[in-house]
């Protein structure tokens, strides 16, 4: 996929400015012992692997990895002008080895990637670099005093805003998601993992500060973090893979349960990203909005495919499968938001809903929103018992609905993504 012009735009500065802070650093570079011949190798090779082994995260639209971790130690035992060109061979080499697969593509992907991957780590270290070059301590970096420790914080903390903004704000100028949203969700998901690799880029130093011997000790930390991030997103893979599975399995019972689901997981993301929600919250509401139905896999066949309106009894037996959707999975820890959102997405604005009569706020929001969804897609679908409503009786509807059955806010988004569509 090309960039857009504005994107574009935004990774040539980056080139520039990084191949700028290459010529600025370049001047200071000097002649250096054998131990740090040594580790400046160290911290590339380790530098390297981190990157080849970084772990992509979809909702995000990027990766993680440790290197940060390398790269700020880096910064700390060799002073800023070598760990810029540990950044730029360690990213030069992993990112050629990775996106190597795009040139069967197009050549232009290539070099955008490379060419943004590359200058985004060497301008947050090269920036970073200047709070040691404009007044601040000298490598290798002393951890003896609270002076050395907050200047090894004002570093973590500057090379990844600097990253982290960088790598968002593209996904956002691509995906044209809401920036602020999207940072705030990324550091607040992984806010643990990045004190853990700022804890192993100061004990690298401290490890140097040892020998260079000791250094090798600090791989164990390393590799923590590394299967730590990729269980996070295992756990995540794996509960998707078990709803499509469970999706599959309700689509040859009823084949307008799992078309419906679909199709209102679509728009309910677009509704959530109308009304400005984070990425993490709307890829909630897409997990939530893709499995609202999957209860319906315990009402029996006489009664989910009856080819008329349901009496009191049939009725009660179907008003249980938002239950039997959330108890599918409410033991997986990480989706627990969303059990409660499946189990609600039938509650109404005015409390006339089910199971529990909720009004108002007392409805989780992701549910407000899939209910918005669920009910336009239902009005413009064909069912046994009547025709379907045409897109504009359907809006019709929505605007009715707006402030007894729906959420206002949640309608007006509604109306607002039709509108642009």
């Amino acid at each position: 996929m090309d960039l857009p012009a504005k994107a574009r735009f935004l990774v040539y500065c980056l080139g520039f400015l990084a191949l700028s802070a290459l010529v600025y650093y370049a001047r200071q570079l000097s002649l250096v012992s054998v131990e740090q011949g040594i580790a400046f190798v160290l911290f590339v090779l380790l530098g390297f692997l981190s990157e080849v082994y970084a772990t992509w995260i979809p909702v995000y639209g990027s990766e993680i990895s440790s290197s940060i971790a390398i790269y700020l130690a880096s910064l700390f035992v060799l002073g800023p002008a070598l760990s810029v060109f540990v950044v730029l061979l360690t990213t030069l080499a992993s990112e050629t080895v990775m996106r190597w697969g795009y040139l069967r593509d197009s050549a232009s992907r290539f070099a955008h990637a490379l060419l943004f991957n590359v200058s985004q780590f060497v301008l947050a270290v090269g920036v970073t670099g200047l709070i040691f070059t404009l007044g601040g301590p000298s490598a290798p970096l002393e951890l003896k005093s609270l002076s050395g420790y907050l200047w090894a914080l004002a570093a973590f903390l500057s090379c990844v805003v600097i990253n982290t903004s960088l790598v968002i704000g593209i996904v956002a100028m691509v995906e044209k998601s809401r920036f602020s949203h999207a940072v705030k969700a990324y550091l607040r998901d992984f806010s643990f993992q990045y004190l853990v690799l700022f804890v192993v880029a100061l004990l690298l130093t401290v490890l140097y500060s040892l020998s260079i011997g000791h250094m090798f000790l600090a791989i164990v930390p390393l590799v923590l973090v590394h299967v730590s991030f990729r269980s996070y997103l295992r756990l995540q893979t794996e509960a998707r893979k078990t709803f499509e599975r469970i999706s599959r399995i309700l689509d040859e019972r009823d084949h307008y349960t799992a078309v419906h689901s679909t199709a209102v997981a679509e728009l309910a993301v677009k509704i959530a990203r109308k009304m400005g929600l984070s990425e993490g919250e709307t890829e909630k509401t897409e997990i939530a909005a893709m499995i609202h139905d999957i209860g319906k896999v315990a009402i029996p066949d006489s009664i989910l495919l009856k080819p008329g309106p349901l009496d009191a009894h049939e009725w009660a037996a179907m008003r249980r499968h938002p239950l039997i959707s959330a108890e599918l999975i409410e033991g997986l820890e990480f989706y627990a938001p969303v059990a409660d959102a499946v189990k609600r997405e039938h509650e109404r604005w005015n409390g006339s809903g089910y199971p529990n009569g909720l009004k108002g706020e007392e409805i989780p929001r992701i549910a407000r929103v899939i209910a918005a969804a669920d009910i336009y897609n239902a009005l413009i679908t064909d069912r046994p018992y009547r025709k379907a409503f045409t897109p504009a009786q359907a809006r019709k509807i929505i605007e009715e609905a707006r402030g007894t059955d729906l959420d206002p806010a949640v309608a007006d988004a509604l109306l607002g993504v039709l509108d642009s569509e």
